[in-house]
């Protein structure tokens, strides 16, 4: 029987996705483990550390296993590094009843905007939420997709893309593909409503909402979900949401790019610890990073800036 999980896989102190190829590749990957293991993707959001998921699965460790697993070899295979990328265990949280749902969906959806990536939950593009309420929202069709003689290049292994899914012509298996929009749609109710949940505010009044629902488990909270995130971080997510980041600061991928020409197109795995200490300090007097950025955009090897 299929239960509702959320479910979050982190990289810990280590960035995953280190180029917009790494995001289409994990967006497939993800993409399908879904059709594999039969289950119902809800939400998705992929972050350079982490990826928030909400799916419908018989089993929750069989799926991410199906994700996990191909990305992985691609991933090590890309850039020479060994070993299981992120964290051993990932964050679970079986979701009942409707209210929790919409918290958690609206949760995985708002991620970039939690994280001061995009100003609004729509400008961040490895999310699943440009699959809802398209026509509502005047969205239209992509009709620009990867001929069918490519799409291999964009797929882990020996897959073939499965009857009804679309990639576009960068590679990207278009979310509508795989999400249950309906199912979503119908959680929402109408777009009004989910344009409500995509901009208002989390705080006292989203937990109290959630007990409506009338069941044993708590609310879903910010402090749940974001378990291993200083109460500092958190109050920067908070202030996120009303506009407060900094939209112009340097973005994981903006960071990794320019690690990767300081080191001339090697791989951050394969340089030396002397190189990764002149990189560190050229980032931090350059750019004035944060120490954890730097170190988590050189894959966690950084001992001092």
């Amino acid at each position: 029987m299929k239960k509702t999980y959320h479910l979050c896989l982190s990289g810990g102190n280590e960035v995953m996705f280190r180029q917009d190829r790494d995001y289409i590749h994990a967006n497939n990957c993800l993409c399908l483990a879904a059709h594999k293991t039969d289950s119902s993707l809800l939400a998705y959001s992929i972050m350079s550390n982490h990826a928030h998921i909400g799916v419908r699965t018989e089993d929750p460790h069989e799926f991410m296993k199906a994700y996990r697993y191909p990305y992985n070899r691609y991933f090590n295979q890309r850039y020479g590094r060994k070993g299981m990328l992120g964290e051993k265990h990932f964050f679970q949280c079986e979701i009942d009843g409707l209210y929790h749902l919409l918290a958690a969906i609206s949760y995985i959806l708002r991620n970039a905007l939690h994280h001061g990536i995009a100003a609004t939950p729509f400008g961040y593009r490895y999310s699943s939420i440009h699959a809802l309420f398209r026509k509502e929202l005047g969205r239209f069709d992509c009709t620009d997709l990867m001929p069918k003689k490519s799409q291999y290049l964009y797929l882990p292994g020996n897959t073939s893309l499965p009857d009804g899914f679309k990639m576009d012509s960068s590679g990207l298996i278009l979310p509508e593909s795989v999400i249950d929009v309906a199912d979503v749609e119908h959680q929402y109710s109408t777009a009004r409503t989910f344009l409500y949940y995509m901009n208002r505010i989390s705080g006292e009044t989203w937990e109290k909402e959630q007990l409506q629902d009338a069941l044993s488990i708590p609310p879903v909270t910010l402090e749940q979900i974001e378990v291993n995130v200083s109460h500092q971080d958190l109050k920067t997510m908070l202030g996120n949401e009303h506009g407060r980041a900094n939209y112009n600061s340097m973005t994981d991928i903006w960071v990794c790019d320019t690690i990767c020409r300081l080191i001339g197109g090697r791989s951050v795995y394969s340089i030396s610890q002397s190189e990764v200490e002149y990189v560190a300090r050229h980032l931090y007097s350059s750019y004035h990073l944060s120490q954890d950025q730097i170190n988590r955009c050189l894959a966690g090897r950084l001992l001092q800036v």
